[in-house]
């Protein structure tokens, strides 16, 4: 057994015994992470702040060798999960990251890149506005994280590069875009128009603020939450339990 600290963000709170929870964490040097919160439920405890779903904490566990569930000793809370009072899409928008980040992650499989994208798109909901395109962000960053990202550029039936059209065929099961060349072969496929894939690729790249501002019609919207909702599923397995409480228009 070691002691490690870290930052992390709570994604998970479940019930032990009487006294103690068990929290399921997502940090950004060891990736998500369970341990047992012995005594958490008591008015009295370690964890004097509390702990809330979605807040930061900088905390420190013992690392168990043995595959069995850490034990958590410590958690200082460092930031609070504060969505806008008047826009519930950020607070359900939370639950929803809260639900991916504990499916599509593996137990210490560390991606920083994504922790701070996470922490980005929390601090967007608190700002009105914000909440649904910071969504995509999110699941785009989080797909590519976990190389589930759709291809936009590149045919994933032949492999040759998409050329410059008003509208691209999209096949989520084949994960990305399908040449025109390669559609006569296909019966189903998603239409997306060329300025949804626009988006789509601004919104892919790593160097994009979950706070900056990207134009996104509604029709582009509409074409872009369709894919990413075949594509989230695919990757799960099973449609997300929180998305039904999205509400995007």
């Amino acid at each position: 057994m070691s002691t490690e600290q870290t930052e992390a963000i709570v994604i998970r709170l479940a019930d032990f015994s009487e006294s103690s929870r068990v929290v399921t964490c997502f940090s950004r040097e060891f990736g998500k992470l369970s341990a047992v919160a012995k005594g958490a439920k008591r008015a009295k405890s370690a964890f004097e702040a509390g702990l809330d779903l979605l807040s930061v904490y900088n905390i420190v566990f013992i690392r168990k060798s043995s595959g069995g569930l850490d034990i958590l000793t410590e958690a200082q809370l460092k930031r609070r999960f504060q969505s806008n009072d008047r826009d519930l899409t950020g607070l359900y928008g939370g639950y929803y990251v809260a639900e991916l980040l504990n499916g599509l992650n593996e137990e210490y499989d560390p991606h920083p890149q994504l922790y701070d994208d996470v922490v980005a798109t929390l601090e967007a909901f608190s700002v009105a506005g914000n909440a649904a395109t910071a969504i995509l962000r999110f699941e785009l960053g989080l797909l590519r994280e976990i190389g589930q990202l759709p291809a936009w550029d590149i045919c994933v039936r032949c492999g040759r590069q998409v050329e410059p059209a008003a509208w691209y065929g999209m096949k989520s099961s084949l994960g990305g875009v399908v040449c025109r060349s390669c559609l006569a072969q296909e019966e189903y496929f998603h239409r997306l128009t060329a300025g949804a894939v626009a988006v789509l690729r601004r919104l892919s790249e790593e160097t994009t603020s979950p706070q900056s501002r990207v134009s996104v019609t509604r029709q582009q919207f509409t074409e872009i939450r369709h894919v990413l909702d075949a594509a989230i599923r695919q990757a799960l397995g099973r449609r997300p339990k929180t998305l039904k409480f999205l509400k995007f228009t």
